[in-house]
């Protein structure tokens, strides 16, 4: 793995091969619409898991909001067991409270109910209302490698600048953002010199910048070189 990850999402089995020969570091599975993403079925990560030379983290999210239930979230620990059971090396989940603040109670419940399962919050983290307060919510919740953020639910073209700001102000910050959303090239090299170490990309690995093709080792390997030649440039 290169000092700067590089996560890419993927659908099904046969976006695995573009992503490890590209040079990826980290997959990220989900399953419905990647607009709305879900849970997908545990056959699905197996093969996913079997097919891929590098970590796959899955989706536990159920319903097409940030929030969750009791009896949901025994669900989500039944399927976070059978993820594990099935290859997966970590997991990808995040919640907001009915004020839209991160739910650090049920994340932490989730965390603590897997022990050493490292996981990351995913794009919850942008519907909340306050960001910096959010920040202090997930700093010091067990087993979190990740937060993917874009600095705003429009994506990393509306608050590209901020997320940068945000960065640079507080070194755990850094240590912990993974953009994602529209990230783009430009943002990198800025992302890097921050001390941004991890980086998210969906879209931008498909030819056509279409959920309709697969992951191409091409697109992921000009990610890969970008990543890399901006961490020499420090």
């Amino acid at each position: 793995m290169g000092e700067v990850l590089l996560e890419v999402t993927a659908l099904h089995e046969r976006d695995v091969p573009g992503a490890c020969e590209g040079g990826a570091d980290r997959l990220h599975l989900v399953a419905g619409s990647p607009d709305e993403p879900t849970s997908p079925e545990p056959a699905l990560v197996s093969a996913v898991a079997r097919a891929s030379d590098v970590p796959v983290f899955v989706l536990l999210r159920l319903n097409d909001s940030w929030t969750t239930t009791g009896g949901e979230l025994a669900r989500l620990l039944g399927l976070a067991h059978d993820y594990l059971g099935a290859g997966a090396a970590g997991l990808s989940w995040g919640f907001l409270d009915s004020g839209l603040d991160v739910d650090a109670e049920v994340c932490a419940h989730l965390a603590e109910r897997l022990p050493n399962v490292p996981w990351t919050f995913h794009e919850a983290f942008d519907h909340a209302l306050e960001p910096e307060r959010s920040w202090r919510r997930v700093l010091d919740l067990p087993g979190l490698v990740a937060v993917r953020s874009a600095g705003s639910p429009r994506g990393m073209e509306v608050g590209g600048e901020d997320l940068l700001a945000t960065a640079e102000s507080d070194p755990a910050v850094a240590r912990l953002l993974m953009p994602g959303g529209g990230l783009l090239a430009e943002h990198v090299p800025w992302l890097v010199r921050a001390g941004v170490r991890q980086f998210h990309v969906d879209l931008q690995t498909r030819p056509g910048a279409s959920y309709r093709s697969y992951v191409d080792a091409g697109h992921v390997r000009s990610w890969r070189r970008l990543l890399d030649d901006s961490l020499q440039r420090i």
